[in-house]
């Protein structure tokens, strides 16, 4: 049932094609995003942080873990959820004072953004090219929800 949930039917045609662009672009940039916090995943805000270091690291393993889920597309709606959760604690705690868009200083526009894209994701699956797909998609054998065959006795 959770997997129905989460992967319902996988996109094909253009669409695949769309999603499979979109999820690369995202990714690489969450995991540039991501680079520098992975590697002091525990202390990236500094000893004056607002938050304690268990969180910090959720952070940073969701953008950079998560954008790489998101380039090959593996456990993407997992991968999805920590990026929406981690970009609207991000635009309205780190960023909650920021302006929507501010030139060359900080706002609260590239959090939103990545939350709009992880949604999209979240909702619209990683599509036909992904490892999920490959993984998790329906294959000819699998027809579980098909009606039983009416024999013809």
């Amino acid at each position: 049932m959770l997997k129905r949930f989460f992967y319902g039917d996988f996109v094909g045609g253009r669409a695949a094609t769309g999603l499979l662009i979109l999820r690369a672009l995202v990714g690489a940039a969450l995991m540039a995003h991501g680079w520098g916090k992975i590697q002091n995943p525990f202390n990236w805000m500094g000893p004056d942080a607002p938050v304690p270091g268990v969180f910090q690291f959720l952070a940073a393993f969701s953008e950079f873990f998560g954008g790489l889920a998101f380039i090959v597309g593996l456990l993407t709606p997992l991968a999805a959820l920590g990026v929406i959760a981690t970009m609207l604690v991000a635009a309205f705690t780190a960023h909650g004072k920021d302006p929507f868009i501010a030139a060359g200083g900080a706002s609260k526009e590239p959090a939103l953004t990545y939350f709009v894209f992880a949604t999209l994701l979240f909702f619209a699956g990683p599509g036909v090219y992904s490892l999920d797909n490959a993984i998790f998609g329906r294959k000819r054998a699998d027809l579980s929800d098909a009606p039983e065959p009416i024999s013809a006795r």
